[in-house]
């Protein structure tokens, strides 16, 4: 069974196509979205469902969420805020 929503961060010794496969494996299977963070480009690439991945990289830009979490607010800035702290 798959999670609702799958996050991945990409660490310096990680394939970035191993961990693109799992969310790909994971939308496939249900989840409802699915995030791969870049912490070294501070960028987050967002795969849902039969669509193109969208890219994030613009600081102040609203992260899209889904469903079960639309009332969460975060920007890129806030995301990589909090991964450095």
């Amino acid at each position: 069974m798959a999670p609702d929503w799958t996050i991945e961060i990409l660490s310096p010794d990680q394939s970035q196509t191993r961990v693109t496969k799992n969310i790909l494996h994971c939308l496939k299977h249900g989840a409802q979205m699915g995030w791969l963070i870049d912490p070294d480009e501070q960028t987050v690439f967002v795969y849902l469902p039969e669509q193109r991945i969208q890219v994030f990289d613009e600081r102040d830009i609203l992260l899209p969420m889904p469903s079960f979490a639309a009332g969460l607010n975060l920007t890129v800035k806030d995301l990589f805020a909090w991964l450095l702290d």
